[in-house]
């Protein structure tokens, strides 16, 4: 039951990481597009940051329950 979930989580988890906005991760600091190092989230984008880290944290917890 709870490998299902994981499952389920973890793919969720990489969606969202994939619909985040390109410019604002790691590609932004070194160089990628627009030059700037600090973004206000807003509206969609910032549901997309917070979703992604709460499903992180109840994937995460439900791996060390299973401990």
């Amino acid at each position: 039951m709870f490998g299902v979930i994981q499952l389920v989580l973890s793919a969720s988890i990489v969606t969202l990481i994939l619909l985040q906005e390109r410019s604002s991760g790691m590609s932004g600091l070194l160089g990628g597009e627009g030059a700037t190092f600090y973004q206000t989230r807003r509206g969609l984008e910032k549901f997309i940051f917070r979703a992604t880290i709460v499903l992180a944290i109840v994937f995460i917890g439900i791996a060390l329950f299973r401990l």
